[in-house]
């Protein structure tokens, strides 16, 4: 078992180290159903939630990087009033721990969304997302305004180059976890529109920098530290755990490949599929479980049908 939060009323404890990061699943887990078993995973975190409703931004969203992309969407969400009553079902039948998400804005919207998900059924644990600039005293109010409203764990993702500042005060104020890191700001030119647009980055080139990150995070602080930035491999997720993150969250990969989730999953929690002796090439491949057998076996093609022999003349006596 995985020990993901460290003290409090209830700590956390995952049967696997690997986490489907902030809005891969979207609010119900569901956006890759047909790609995954969700059940393997040792937990998925929902897409960013806020006390009132968020659209999205205006203009361009996403521009593609050398490796990876920028993202600006605004954080999109209905409100959690109306996703509790979209999703909330969906999390009490989840086969995976759900996290919640909640966007970290003030301690008065934070103390609502607790006292809302603290009543709700299906919720594991609440993951605070800092923004940038946060100040140890604004992340102090803003855990605390979570712990005085719900007997779930804390998790607090802190910004990646404040990493070791914010997480020593996210500890302070008691928090159960830390996540490093958020995804890092930057500036790109759009190709379509010409114009310069600022976002959030991601893409398996973040792994060195969060690798470092999480080091430091680890020598810094006494409770459990999950890595979240650029796992894009099995290896990848290894690397963190050797760093000395207790888990690790996964993001972009499930954009471009979904069933990667499930590898690395399968691999850090032992459940990968020993290859046979002597098998062809064909028949096996790194990672591969049941979910992904039984869509290969769904994919190919029915044996053609079989004609009974034909019977022979009848001879004479």
């Amino acid at each position: 078992m995985v020990e993901l939060t460290r003290g409090g009323k209830s700590p956390l404890l995952l049967a696997n180290p690997v986490i489907a990061a902030a809005g891969v699943l979207g609010f119900d887990g569901q956006a890759y159903r047909d790609l995954l078993d969700i059940s393997k995973l040792g937990a998925w975190v929902t897409s960013p939630l806020s006390w009132k409703p968020r659209g999205v931004v205006r203009g361009a969203r996403l521009v593609p990087l050398p490796s990876g992309v920028l993202l600006h969407t605004g954080l999109p969400n209905p409100g959690l009033r109306r996703v509790l009553q979209r999703y909330a079902p969906a999390w009490q039948r989840s086969p995976a721990p759900v996290i919640a998400h909640v966007i970290a804005s003030d301690p008065h919207t934070v103390e609502r969304c607790a006292v809302a998900l603290d009543e709700t059924e299906g919720v594991a644990a609440l993951e605070l997302g800092l923004h940038d600039r946060a100040t140890a005293e604004e992340i102090a109010q803003v855990v605390r305004a979570a712990l005085s409203h719900t007997q779930r764990p804390i998790l607090v993702r802190v910004p990646l180059y404040r990493a070791v500042e914010a997480a020593q005060a996210a500890e302070q104020a008691g928090a159960g976890g830390v996540v490093v890191a958020g995804p890092p700001r930057g500036t790109a030119r759009d190709p379509l529109s010409g114009r310069l647009v600022g976002g959030r980055m991601y893409g398996p080139w973040l792994k060195a920098q969060t690798l470092r990150a999480v080091g430091q995070v680890v020598r810094a602080v006494g409770v459990p530290v999950t890595a979240c930035g650029g796992v894009h491999a099995p290896s990848d997720a290894r690397d963190f755990l050797d760093a000395g993150a207790v888990a690790v969250q996964v993001g972009t990969v499930a954009w471009v490949q979904p069933r990667m989730l499930e590898i690395i999953a399968r691999n850090l929690g032992g459940l990968e599929l020993t290859r046979a002796n002597g098998a062809l090439a064909d028949e096996w491949e790194p990672g591969l479980g049941q979910t992904m057998l039984r869509e290969r076996q769904r994919r190919q093609p029915p044996p053609p049908p079989t004609t009974p022999p034909p019977k022979p003349p009848d001879l004479p006596r």
